[in-house]
């Protein structure tokens, strides 16, 4: 049968069915592939990939921007079932063409390696249990995004409380938070059933694919050839040598400043002391967001910049929080129109801003990799995709005041350098907490299926790692924090990634300190390379090392602590 003809737009492919798309696959598995052509063949293959997965992207993204829109949902899930499906078996016997054919064109070695693995673990019957997987993932989103309170007479989101927080008020904040956890609670019994699914689904998966738990699957399917569970565990040592007592310190400084006998839940965002609430622009003033983001950028790098404005003119920013709106943030890419889409939740606090930078550097990544040609974008190793991420917060922080046509007075773009830095040092050990977790129940798997047991491993790493929090009486609430974890249950593993990048981001932060037009010049190159090169040579690209011992930690810690000591002496 001969192939219709490809659509011109992307909108025109949207609508086609399997049916329609099936021929292209069936003719480049019959195409001969040699030397001679293997860079078109793999561009055909690209193209077309590439068109289907940006289907299936903007279908997910229509149904996270509005989770009670039951048919936006279920078309994603359809098309996952009808068209996603279908598609990774015929990419695999596409796989298994190449690998055989031993054609080896310039960039492609990489992808050569990682195609080998995912050949090795594909399983037909796995198919439809991807596809069940991302059923169970849009519940959760389904879950969590209804969660609602009456808030000053309102219906408000959980996410909208955040600016409560930071109120000086203390019984305020703690009167928010205690309304918010107790209807994150109402869900516990839907979130132990969602998550009893999760963890038998996923055995399956591993046991088909004849894996000796989940984690040995995961750990191949994500490509993860430059370290091991072994080195995440020594991770988690060396974080607690480290970064623990450094976080323990900020928490006692803060205790003392509050002038508090205990430091609770509710007394994490407020400012320490109690000065009004940083706000960069107002929850309903998304333009504003936009704006000084844009000048923000524009400093760091002018190329840079004018990415961020083509999204913003091509409407490529989903930013502002509101019910039925799927939580979180993320920056996903539109492979075949080649655009990154940012998605995120601000209601006009800082940690907005964060995001927006974060997201930003996502999306920065992805532009840069366009550059590559199509057969040769392709995806880069998650622990360097946040280095991109986090990179751009600390690299634009600078630019946070006014006059850098930023959000702040000089003094308040201060507090917010000390609040990102702290949260730097803070996160590190919640990170411990994530991966740690994750690393349990994986191969434990008896015991993780009753939710119970995840309850009482969470609150055990929790005190391991999170000193200086008093739950005392809030002892359901700590155990439930796995909950609110969307990684957790969507993106199992996909957590330890931040806390590797972050040491990568510090680095090419530190290289800025000193040259800055240079630390960004080596940041773009590294983000050009796609996933052409190995993880540590694009960190060392990147101008950083590899590395997560408790000597790169050490120096890690000392950076941020002096810089702090600056800002706030």
């Amino acid at each position: 049968m001969t192939p219709q003809a490809l659509p011109n737009t992307i909108d025109a492919f949207m609508s086609w069915t399997w049916a329609q798309i099936e021929p292209h696959f069936e003719a480049l598995i019959a195409r001969e592939l040699t030397d001679a052509n293997a860079v078109d063949y793999l561009n055909d293959v690209a193209k077309l990939a590439s068109m289907i997965i940006e289907t299936s992207t903007r279908l997910n993204v229509i149904s996270q921007q509005d989770t009670t829109d039951q048919a936006a949902t279920e078309r994603y899930l359809t098309y996952s079932e009808s068209v996603l499906a279908p598609t990774q078996a015929a990419l695999q016997a596409i796989r298994q063409k190449v690998l055989a054919s031993g054609v080896n064109p310039p960039l492609y070695a990489t992808e050569l390696r990682n195609m080998r693995v995912t050949t090795e673990l594909f399983r037909d019957e796995n198919l439809p249990l991807f596809v069940e997987q991302d059923r169970l993932g849009t519940k959760y989103d389904e879950i969590i995004g209804g969660q609602t309170v009456e808030w000053n007479g309102e219906e408000t989101t959980l996410p909208a409380l955040q600016p409560v927080y930071q109120d000086p008020d203390r019984a305020t904040r703690e009167k928010a938070w205690r309304l918010a956890n107790e209807r994150r609670l109402a869900d516990k019994a839907a979130l132990n059933d969602l998550w009893v699914e999760f963890l038998k689904l996923r055995s399956t998966i591993a046991a088909n694919a004849d894996m000796p738990d989940v984690r040995a699957f995961v750990w191949r399917a994500m490509l993860r050839f430059d370290y091991s569970p072994a080195d995440c565990e020594a991770f988690a040592d060396g974080i607690e040598k480290t970064f623990v007592p450094a976080a323990a310190r900020i928490y006692e400084r803060r205790k003392q400043r509050l002038g508090v006998d205990k430091l609770r839940p509710w007394d994490l965002d407020v400012d320490p002391l109690n000065c009004a609430p940083l706000s960069p622009f107002d929850a309903k003033d998304i333009d504003k967001l936009m704006t000084a983001a844009s000048a923000m950028f524009h400093q760091v790098d002018p190329v840079l910049g004018g990415y961020f404005d083509q999204m913003r003119a091509e409407n490529l920013l989903d930013l502002d929080n509101r019910k039925g709106k799927a939580p979180g943030g993320f920056c996903t890419t539109y492979e075949y129109t080649k655009r990154p889409f940012i998605f995120m939740n601000a209601v006009g606090i800082h940690d907005d801003v964060n995001t927006l930078l974060h997201e930003g550097g996502h999306a920065f990544h992805a532009f840069e990799s366009f550059s590559l040609p199509e057969y040769a974008r392709n995806d880069y190793p998650t622990e360097f995709a946040e280095v991109a991420s986090m990179s751009m917060e600390l690299l634009a922080a600078p630019y946070l005041t006014t006059d850098h046509g930023g959000f702040y007075s000089a003094e308040d773009a201060a507090r917010a350098r000390i609040e990102h830095l702290e949260g730097i040092v803070l996160f590190l050990p919640y990170m411990a907490v994530v991966d740690s977790f994750q690393h349990w129940v994986y191969t434990h798997p008896d015991q993780a299926i009753d939710p119970a047991n995840c309850d009482a491993k969470w609150s055990e790493l929790w005190d391991r790692f999170m000193i200086g929090i008093d739950y005392s009486g809030l002892e359901d609430a700590k155990a439930d924090g796995w909950h609110r974890k969307l990684h957790i249950f969507q993106i199992p593993f996909y957590y330890v990634e931040y806390g590797l990048a972050q040491l990568g981001a510090l680095q090419v932060w530190r290289n800025s300190l000193s040259d800055q037009a240079g630390a960004v010049a080596a940041y773009r190159r590294a983000l050009a390379l796609g996933g052409t090169v190995t993880l540590p040579e694009l960190f060392s690209a990147a101008g950083a090392k590899f590395a997560w011992d408790v000597e790169t930690l050490t120096t890690a810690v000392n950076l941020i602590e002096s810089t702090l000591q600056t800002l706030d002496p």
